[in-house]
């Protein structure tokens, strides 16, 4: 008897725990089922019932967003700013993790010091002071206007994960390679990058998805229609007394596709590259 009752109390537990996180799953999901199906609604049936589904599709949404939102023209300064990131910093934080973690030098520990402080200062706080420079340096409606800032802002994160990672690396892989023959750079970018790949996975989405939603510093230093981003765009569907809820609605489902393409191709890699190199042995 206390056996079954030990039985069904777990069991009732486990059903418990299991609602309550499918409740949370649900609450998180539906925002997203919600935006999808009311982008697809007219303005009167959006007016009108905001959590209804729509009575018949409405795809010119999509491409009124397109057209009239310029929503291509801005997803493409998006993606230039997000690809030319996510190289950059890549490259820079992967050769400076790896100095970081194999060698020892009297300024190591202020510049380690220094990355993890990156992630520390709020990030906004540096907003009037950029933009003073910027106009000082006459660097503002430029192409490359935001690069220095995106980059220099997902460098901390970077840094830290890879430098965890290459710790957990056996360095005998590297005196093997220097045996036989193996230059530093050869070892570097030949056996110690291709063994980083869920760590440099981790940071590729984290700086995509970063520098493609970010909005602040995009609506400070960009001021060109030209050169503006996604974020930026999506207030063209709202003015000062109304708003095109429908159009802006599949002005943000645009705005998720290449999110979800990036997320897609390296989510299975994504949490071992968070996790490992956290516990040195």
């Amino acid at each position: 008897m206390n056996k079954f009752a030990a039985k069904a109390g777990r069991k009732t537990v486990r059903f418990i725990l299991n609602a309550v996180m499918l409740f949370f799953s649900g609450v998180s999901v539906f925002p997203f089922v919600w935006m999808l199906y009311s982008s697809l609604k007219t303005e009167a049936e959006f007016a009108l019932n905001i959590i209804s589904l729509p009575k018949r599709p409405v795809f010119s949404n999509y491409l009124n967003a397109i057209k009239t939102g310029r929503m291509g023209e801005y997803a493409l300064n998006s993606l230039f700013n997000c690809v030319i990131t996510v190289v950059l910093v890549v490259l820079a934080a992967f050769i400076a993790a790896y100095f970081l973690s194999r060698f020892s030098f009297k300024a190591r520990t202020l510049i380690y010091g220094l990355f993890v402080a990156g992630m520390l200062i709020p990030v906004h706080s540096l907003m009037v002071p950029l933009f003073v420079e910027y106009r000082i340096l006459n660097f503002l409606n430029n192409r490359l206007t935001l690069l220095p800032v995106y980059v220099s802002f997902a460098m901390p994160m970077a840094v830290f994960l890879i430098e965890s990672f290459i710790g957990s690396i056996p360095i005998e892989l590297e005196e093997a390679a220097l045996i036989d023959g193996s230059s530093m750079v050869r070892t570097m970018f030949t056996i110690i990058m291709p063994l980083c790949r869920p760590v440099l996975a981790t940071v590729i989405i984290l700086t995509f998805m970063n520098t493609w939603n970010e909005f602040p510093f995009a609506l400070v230093l960009i001021r060109d229609n030209a050169l503006k981003t996604i974020p930026i765009g999506l207030r063209n569907f709202q003015g000062a007394y109304t708003a095109q809820y429908t159009q802006f609605m599949a002005g943000m489902a645009v705005s998720l596709i290449p999110v979800i393409a990036v997320y897609c191709l390296f989510y299975k890699k994504i949490i071992v590259g968070m996790t490992a190199g956290t516990v040195k042995g």
